[in-house]
């Protein structure tokens, strides 16, 4: 960078700056004793052409960039975070849509608990006719059919997926109901300062009552 600034510079060019000892110096070319600090250039009439800054240490120019690179993470967050809200409020324009989706969502979670209990009770009645069907070897279990083993262990293994799919259907009705209170939260507020405008409006007076006030 600084091999940039002590290129030959035109010949009307005018550098001056204040050293480290206080010394104010005037060349035709960049002051290599300056090179910590602000420079400037200067016209000939003795306007400030350009203020060229102090060359940064290598530790000063990776602070900068790091610095630099920051602040376009948050600069991007926060575009990221408007677009987000441009599309819930999109989305759910009043109260009314947003709980009539959350209440759609429910409803398909409870039918899918709905089924799945209905498939346990089938189960359930399958498991006490193979119960009664084992009563018959009670005496000697080692006696009983490898087909109903098979449909005792089958019958027992359906039963627990069925139990863990409502399991987990509970577990989704807590997710989607945490979801939705935590976009009615944000929306809440998003609504709030797409009212405010309108209400401002609202309460200003208008130029025609202004004029009749007059």
């Amino acid at each position: 960078m600084w091999g940039g600034l002590l290129a030959p510079a035109c010949a009307q060019a005018i550098y001056t700056c204040v050293d480290a000892k206080g010394r104010r110096l005037t060349a035709d070319r960049p002051i290599p004793e300056c090179i910590d600090r602000e420079q400037r250039e200067l016209t000939p009439s003795g306007t400030v052409k350009r203020k060229i800054g102090p060359v940064l240490t290598a530790q000063e120019r990776a602070a900068e960039e790091e610095k630099a690179r920051k602040a376009a993470e948050e600069r991007s967050r926060l575009a990221e975070e408007k677009k987000r809200e441009l599309a819930l409020l999109t989305r759910y324009p009043d109260r009314a849509a947003h709980d009539k989706e959350r209440a759609t969502a429910l409803v398909l979670a409870d039918n899918a608990i709905a089924a799945a209990r209905k498939n346990t009770g089938d189960l359930a009645a399958q498991r006490k006719k193979l119960s009664v069907e084992l009563e018959f070897y009670k005496g000697d279990p080692s006696k009983v059919p490898a087909q109903l083993k098979r449909q005792v262990e089958e019958n027992q293994h359906h039963t627990e997926a069925q139990e863990r799919f409502i399991a987990n259907q509970d577990n989704e009705k807590k997710r989607i109901n945490a979801r939705f209170d935590e976009e009615l939260a944000k929306l809440k507020a998003l609504w709030a300062q797409r009212g405010a405008p309108a209400a401002a409006a609202a309460r200003a007076p208008s130029p025609t009552s202004s004029s009749a006030a007059r």
